[in-house]
């Protein structure tokens, strides 16, 4: 495995107990694999660094934008803590180079699974630090690496969801509200992909595909965003 110094000097954090920064970093299936493995999997840390990271963001929101609703703010600290952003952060790390994976996990490459998987390693980080030092701490990577972003989010409305963001425009724009069709699926039940048309009225404006109703929705609202270019 790489020097996880390396990965210190990235995170500009320096851990008391480096096990605590490796044990961020195992996934389960490292575990299958290698049962005598002296440290556990992430998922508590996981679980921790879940509810630090909102505690951190939460507090940042609230003490900077008092005159915003409660709903803004929701929608600004959701922009912030989701696995998107997450996996952002961990491609800005360069986390897979790090990571303790099964073997069969190490292939999957760029998979939504590894996404999924880095994403869940920042979170496992936030709480390995919070353990390792104090909250304080662990603010300081969390306003370099998380909180930097939120002025992007801003201004570009990046808060709302496509769904969303296109049914205020729809509405704004043509007084219309996009309702979503399905139009097929195909592909056995583990590995099934959805094709979902938005419409507004009777009219298909785009056709989006995913592996979920809702993926493929937000698919068809992201390309239906483009067609209009309101």
């Amino acid at each position: 495995m790489p020097d996880l110094k390396n990965l210190e000097k990235k995170l500009g954090f320096k851990f008391k107990s480096s096990d605590k920064l490796k044990q961020a970093l195992v996934h389960r299936s490292y575990i299958n694999e290698h049962p005598d493995f002296t440290l556990g999997h992430n998922e508590r840390l996981e679980f921790l660094g879940d509810a630090v990271l909102e505690l951190i963001i939460t507090k940042y929101l609230f003490n900077n934008y008092p005159e915003k609703p409660e709903g803004v703010l929701t929608n600004w600290r959701a922009s912030l803590v989701n696995s998107k952003m997450l996996y952002q952060v961990a491609s800005e790390l360069e986390l897979d180079k790090y990571l303790y994976l099964s073997k069969g996990e190490a292939k999957e490459g760029s998979s939504k699974s590894r996404q999924y998987i880095m994403a869940d390693a920042v979170e496992g980080i936030i709480g390995a630090m919070y353990l390792d030092q104090d909250i304080d701490e662990t603010e300081v990577f969390v306003n370099e690496f998380i909180i930097s972003k939120l002025h992007h989010i801003i201004t570009n409305e990046l808060y709302l969801d496509p769904k969303s963001r296109l049914q205020e425009l729809a509405q704004d724009k043509e007084s219309v509200t996009p309702h979503y069709d399905l139009l097929n699926e195909e592909g056995p039940d583990h590995e099934k992909i959805f094709t979902i048309g938005v419409c507004f009225e009777d009219k298909i404006i785009a056709k989006g595909q995913g592996s979920s109703k809702h993926e493929a929705e937000v698919d068809a609202a992201k390309k239906a965003l483009k067609i209009k270019k309101w």
